[in-house]
């Protein structure tokens, strides 16, 4: 009997033992400051993370008390540095970001002589290409006070035809080459959804919204392994922000091509939601519904993008009323509400996801009036998406909040177009002005982004403007409207939970928690433990997707000085021959 007893005791020793031992884990994250978002919103934290390199997916957070395994698979030591989620960008634009790598970059020129000097030299460095292409300037920064135009570019490159889009990717400059071979004359008239500059009669280089199609269409297609060299650059460059999945706005058939290809030969590192830019490739991709997410949820077919309006620094942006510096204006009108409602309609039919790029408050008027009178006939969740949301009349921000209505917008936005947007409306009508805490009071869900190559592909200095509403050098004191400010887990939602749940995406990532994937970013600061200025500086030490480590800082420092300089006239990115013109075909 005693011996029986003892038996009984042992046995209840070993199972006990056992229940106190933490199951084997393949691999381990350990000595992390570790922050994610919970179920219900709120930030929690962890010193470690368990998870299956097999699937990729987390299988339980570990607090400080919580004993680590004795053999994993392996074991990564985060030194005590602050881990979060992989931060998702919920409206970029991957080709335009990755073409914009290997083409002309005038993204930081600050004046138009020194996007000529720029545009020369590049000129002199690639002197097999047959058209030169490029994109970022911006006339504000330049403080020029009107548009460049043909004769501007003329004086830097005249012996061919010169394209470079305006850094909104609503207006474009071309040379006197360029419009000769696009046959551009006098009696050129611009499309409807269009305009063209002119001086007296005769067009004078500037080509806004769907004019910009009469010039681009003449630009050579890009061949495959020149999208492939783009799309590559523009996936480091997301994984050196901390970017783990994007919501590609516009993405056309040879885009989706690009994106399978990277995912048949394992070079898809990034996670990818694909909106169509019409709707014959969106049937064509996705056939009757969403596509199922393919190569271990790195990438999706949604739905389609849908443009009611141009840009504010375009003027192309639909106002309720004039601008305030062009009287005679209120913007263009890419899609009339009839348009709207039947593509809504068709799009509710089998279920895919529209996303509205609206900006002025007419074109978010109309889109919220066209939500309202189609939801009501399908009253599941439909998570009907408006694409920047800039300039929202008061009355009609309410209204975000019926229908599950997502305001997908752009912290960045607000800092770089602050003293533009005063110029555009004046004053009194910038209430409704990139009204994020706005939006979140009303009962709106937030989804953040950048727009990238519209502007940096770097979240931190969208975080910092979310909570500030402040540029890099602190102006304006106070914060821009500074009642719009978020606090920084507000900001952190927009860009983690928020952009997953606008992307349907939310039982796959946007938390650190068990069966999601681990997507997790390495900062070399706590970004909720230093001031908001702080975060703008914020550098991404590794980036993880999936179980994986996909890029590291130490790597890319390695590899940067195994690299010879380039001579101080040389191109950024690879020389591009002849028949591999490239263009971001949007």
């Amino acid at each position: 009997m005693k011996m029986m007893r003892a038996i009984s005791i042992g046995v209840g020793a070993l199972a006990a033992a056992l229940a106190a031992t933490p199951a084997m884990a393949d691999a381990l994250l350990d000595n992390a400051n570790g922050y994610t978002l919970d179920e219900d919103g709120n930030l929690t934290r962890f010193t470690g993370m368990l998870f299956d390199p097999e699937t990729g997916r987390v299988t339980r957070l570990l607090s400080r008390r919580d004993d680590r395994p004795r053999e994993v698979d392996f074991r990564h030591d985060a030194e005590g540095r602050t881990v979060i989620p992989g931060l998702i960008d919920a409206h970029g634009h991957m080709m335009g970001l990755g073409f914009g790598a290997i083409q002309l970059d005038l993204s930081d020129t600050a004046s138009l002589a020194e996007a000529q000097q720029r545009l020369a030299t590049y000129a002199r460095a690639n002197p097999t290409l047959r058209w030169i292409v490029g994109r970022g300037w911006n006339q504000e920064v330049w403080g020029l006070g009107r548009f460049p135009n043909a004769a501007d570019l003329d004086a830097a490159v005249s012996d061919r035809p010169v394209w470079l889009v305006r850094v909104d990717g609503h207006a474009g400059v071309a040379n006197s080459a360029a419009m000769r071979e696009a046959g551009i004359s006098a009696e050129t008239r611009a499309p409807e959804g269009g305009m063209i500059e002119r001086d007296g009669n005769t067009p004078n280089g500037l080509f806004v919204d769907a004019a910009m199609g009469l010039i681009a269409d003449r630009i050579p297609t890009p061949q495959p392994p020149v999208r492939d060299i783009a799309f590559q650059e523009g996936q480091d460059l997301l994984l050196s922000n901390g970017v783990t999945m994007m919501h590609d706005m516009g993405t056309s058939q040879s885009d989706w091509d690009v994106f399978r290809r990277a995912g048949d030969t394992g070079q898809l590192r990034v996670r990818i939601v694909s909106y169509a830019d019409d709707l014959d490739t969106l049937l064509d991709v996705a056939g009757d519904r969403m596509t199922a997410w393919l190569y271990n949820g790195r990438l999706r077919m949604n739905g389609l993008k849908l443009y009611m309006d141009g840009a504010l620094g375009s003027r192309g942006a639909l106002l309720l009323q004039p601008y305030a510096d062009a009287p005679g204006q209120t913007g263009l009108s890419l899609l009339d509400g009839v348009g709207l409602r039947n593509r809504l309609s068709r799009l509710a039919l089998d279920r895919f996801q529209p996303a509205v790029h609206a900006i002025g408050d007419s074109a978010n008027r109309e889109t919220l009036d066209a939500i309202d009178d189609i939801a009501d006939r399908y009253n599941d969740d439909r998570r009907w998406r408006i694409e920047h949301a800039q300039i929202v009349n008061p009355n009609d921000l309410p209204r975000f909040a019926r229908h599950g209505i997502i305001a997908s917008m752009q912290p960045v936005h607000q800092t770089s177009d602050r003293t533009m947007a005063e110029a555009r409306l004046g004053p009194d009508r910038l209430q409704g002005a990139y009204a994020w805490n706005s939006m979140l009071r009303v009962g709106s869900r937030l989804a953040f982004g950048s727009d990238f190559p519209v502007e940096s592909p770097n979240p931190f200095p969208g975080l910092a403007a979310a909570v500030t509403r402040q540029d890099a050098n602190g102006q304006p004191p106070g914060g821009w409207q500074g009642h719009e400010r978020l606090t920084m887990p507000q900001a952190f939602a927009a860009f983690t939970t928020g952009a997953a749940f606008a992307g349907f995406a939310e039982d796959q990532v946007g938390r650190l928690a068990r069966g999601l994937y681990a997507d997790f970013v390495i900062l070399d600061r706590d970004i909720f433990d230093v001031p908001p200025e702080q975060v703008r500086e914020t550098q991404v030490i590794e980036t993880w997707v999936g179980g994986e480590r996909t890029w590291t800082r130490e790597a890319q420092r390695r590899r940067q000085q195994s690299r010879n300089a380039p001579p101080m006239d040389a191109p950024v990115g690879p020389m591009i021959t002849d028949d591999e013109e490239v263009t971001e075909g949007r």
